[in-house]
């Protein structure tokens, strides 16, 4: 009769599992099916769009980066960047973090980080901001106001203020 081989140590071996080069089938799961192990994918940058055949009257408020590039009027805010596309033609106030402009607004704007008025963008309106960009052949009417931290106080003991001190007895 025949018999398997032994390896040295005196245990029969196991035959290798057969591995096909051919891609295997992902399981789809089912509606209350979860997976072993669940993996978030790293957090993308979403962008809201108002495209160049969009045009919205009334209020805009966004925590996501907003692209315009179509017609708005009324007001507009976002946590984010806010950039107005070449098509873009703003009749707004805007709050924003940062602004970027490329097309035209008509308004007032109040920027916490940067605003930048790129080479054919225009803005008719007052700004605040802490920094701003105007390129060569932008057009701008209105006036800056250029808002600086403020300073940090930090609180010093006087001079003259006495000292405790406490004795032992």
């Amino acid at each position: 009769m025949w018999s398997k081989p032994k390896d040295e140590t005196g245990t029969a071996s196991s035959p290798e599992p057969y591995r096909s080069n051919a891609p295997q089938p992902v399981p789809t799961p089912g509606p209350m099916a979860m997976p072993a192990t669940t993996r978030t994918p790293p957090a993308a940058t979403t962008t809201a769009v108002i495209g160049p055949s969009m045009r919205i009257k009334g209020e805009i408020h966004a925590r996501e980066e907003l692209l315009v590039d179509g017609d708005v009027e009324g007001v507009m805010e976002s946590e984010s960047l806010l950039t107005v596309g070449a098509n873009g033609k703003v009749r707004a106030n805007i709050r924003a973090r940062e602004v970027v402009i490329y097309g035209s607004v008509h308004g007032n704007v109040e920027v916490t980080g940067k605003i930048a008025i790129r080479e054919q963008g225009s803005l008719i309106g007052n700004i605040k901001s802490a920094g701003i960009s105007i390129d060569d052949g932008a057009y701008f009417k209105g006036s800056i106001d250029i808002m600086r931290p403020e300073p940090r106080v930090t609180t010093k003991p006087e001079k003259n203020e006495p000292k405790i001190v406490a004795a032992a007895s």
